[in-house]
């Protein structure tokens, strides 16, 4: 007898979770689920209601259906197999983990500047990198795939 969420529904809440992170990065001008309920209406033409979307994110609700999974993908700009398939979440969350990034403006301005180098010299600015994360305790970061540079 199996105990607990079945496997293509386990990891919803935290998906969905890590969408509004990304596309509201800022917490305190984060829109409450009433707002997001609101804003997903009125681009998408769906309708998930405030306390759904709450208790999809909190993990108390796992039974979307096609016609709601749609509507959150079209509104995040994911494909539908980004809620229950693993190699597709991945690809994504690396997606929006570099758009997040290009957000700021010195990271910009660092990916502007090394425009150009020699592949030796990138190679020594990501070794420059990866050290300074080492000296902040921040977790080193894996490669981009290179089909995912424009190549």
């Amino acid at each position: 007898m199996v105990t607990g969420p079945r496997p293509l529904v386990r990891q919803i809440d935290q998906r969905l979770t890590a969408l509004i992170a990304a596309l509201y990065p800022d917490e305190r001008k984060r829109p409450g689920f009433g707002r997001l309920a609101q804003e997903i209406r009125e681009k998408t033409g769906g309708t998930i209601s405030a306390t759904y979307l709450w208790e999809l994110a909190t993990g108390k609700k796992r039974n979307l259906t096609l016609e709601q999974l749609d509507v959150l993908a079209d509104f995040f700009g994911v494909p539908p197999e980004y809620f229950f398939n693993d190699q597709v979440a991945e690809r994504v969350d690396k997606q929006l983990q570099l758009a997040t990034a290009l957000r700021d403006q010195r990271i910009r301005s660092l990916a502007m500047r090394a425009e150009g180098l020699s592949p030796e010299a990138l190679d020594s600015l990501l070794k420059m990198v990866d050290a300074a994360r080492a000296m902040q305790d921040l977790r080193p970061m894996g490669d981009i795939p290179a089909d995912s540079d424009g190549e």
